[in-house]
């Protein structure tokens, strides 16, 4: 049965639309933090669909209200007005932490970067962007176009200048033997010297945690260090939440609140994790950016209503349910259980992250050079013992990336990481 599925997709679909292991899994349903695949095999699920089913899979509040939605109206577009996106943006500009706060839905966390590019450049008069190195913004020509991941980056041609900045990789680079504090001093030193060579920049996007980079990030306070010296210049600063928002982190609700010794962003996207696997991407800014466009723009299918109901009993259920607080439990007990195991692994390199965003970095032991076939093993080995990982890294794809759902409990932490532990000693 996968493998006549198999057939038919490779017939369809194009050749760069990768797929995860030898053997292509086919998820048939989930429940809680356990997905099943075709042939009925139960697996763990510590990627939730790239973190898009960030509270769990079939939760019931969720399902209720997306069929309650359903029987009623799916989908009208922004052309009327809409009970449940207004609804749904009240209570995000009022957590984002941005002043007087506009929210402008999308349906997904690159269209939601696409929309932060064209305001930040109409607002500022500028079509030079700063984005981080190891970066990823989403697919579109111009998300791709601020991308600093090559790996995700499959054209060099953009409509924008695109100026890449150190800092959100902390363990490798030419600043990486520094300690934090003179590693901040040296990124923001460098940030200014990039601005004395260039026309004023329109932003810096930036993502607090770098989520296909493999959940690398720089000290904490390194983007206020860096909002200084952009609000001095007028420059914006956008933060990138497709992956880091919700709660993800545990300590923040937002990425960008590690850093936030100068407040909140300009702009904030979103996504992801929101909608709980349905399409919902956003940007948040604050209302003189967002409102700056002098020309019509609608979405049809942004701010839908069934993805707004589905995004509304969502967020209901994760603040009722403090999922932030047990992804720092839960995750700070996670990831000291995988830094016990990998200690004992050669080819771990680093286990990096908060909250339930785990980064773990594989390279051949003894160097700094990254081992995308270790990290494809470990996928394989992780699979055949019952869990679901994920892959990424700037270095060939070489850290693994470890996401579960936020209700995840200690029982299944703690089956995972004697799961995710065998896997990795079966590279040894």
């Amino acid at each position: 049965m996968t493998d006549d599925l198999l057939g038919r997709h490779r017939s369809v679909l194009p050749d760069w639309l990768a797929l995860y292991y030898e053997q292509p899994l086919e998820i048939t349903h989930g429940e809680g933090r356990h997905v099943w695949d075709a042939e009925g095999n139960r697996y763990l699920d510590f990627f939730g669909g790239i973190l898009t089913t960030m509270t769990a899979h079939a939760l019931p509040e969720i399902t209720k209200a997306v069929s309650d939605q359903a029987a009623r109206i799916v989908h009208s577009s922004t052309l009327y007005l809409n009970r449940p996106m207004v609804e749904l943006a009240e209570r995000i500009a009022k957590l984002s932490g941005i002043p007087d706060a506009r929210v402008f839905f999308t349906t997904s966390g690159t269209e939601a970067n696409d929309t932060a590019l064209l305001l930040a450049t109409t607002y500022r008069r500028s079509n030079t962007v700063l984005a981080m190195r190891n970066s990823y913004h989403g697919r579109s020509f111009s998300s791709v176009g601020i991308t600093g991941n090559r790996g995700w980056s499959p054209t060099s041609l953009s409509p924008l200048q695109t100026l890449y900045v150190h800092g959100g990789v902390r363990t490798r680079g030419p600043f990486a033997e520094l300690d934090d504090y003179d590693f901040a001093a040296a990124c923001v030193d460098d940030l200014k010297d990039l601005l004395g060579h260039t026309r004023p920049p329109a932003a810096l996007i930036a993502e607090p945690i770098q989520g296909v980079g493999g959940f690398t990030s720089p000290p904490d306070g390194l983007y206020a260090a860096f909002r200084e010296v952009l609000h001095e210049r007028g420059i914006l600063w956008i933060a990138d939440e497709v992956q880091t928002g919700w709660g993800r982190t545990g300590e923040h609700f937002w990425g960008w609140q590690a850093h936030g010794r100068s407040g909140p962003p300009d702009m904030l996207t979103f996504a992801k994790g929101i909608g709980n696997g349905m399409s919902i991407g956003g940007v948040v800014a604050r209302s003189e950016i967002m409102n700056c466009l002098d020309a019509n723009s609608i979405s049809t299918f942004g701010g839908t209503q069934i993805t707004m109901a589905a995004g509304l009993a969502n967020l209901t259920y994760l603040l009722e349910h403090d999922l932030q607080g047990n992804a720092r439990r839960v995750g700070g007990l996670l990831i000291e259980r995988l830094r016990a195991a990998a200690a004992q692994v050669p080819a771990v390199r680093e286990v990096r992250g908060r909250g339930l965003m785990i980064g773990i970095e594989l390279t051949r032991p003894g160097t700094d050079e990254a081992d995308p076939e270790a990290a494809s093993a470990v996928l394989e080995a992780a699979r055949e013992g019952g869990l679901l990982i994920g892959k990424g890294g700037g270095h060939d794809t070489s850290a693994l990336r470890v996401a579960p759902p936020l209700s995840l409990n200690v029982a299944e932490a703690e089956e995972g990481a004697d799961i995710l532990e065998q896997a990795l000693r079966s590279i040894r």
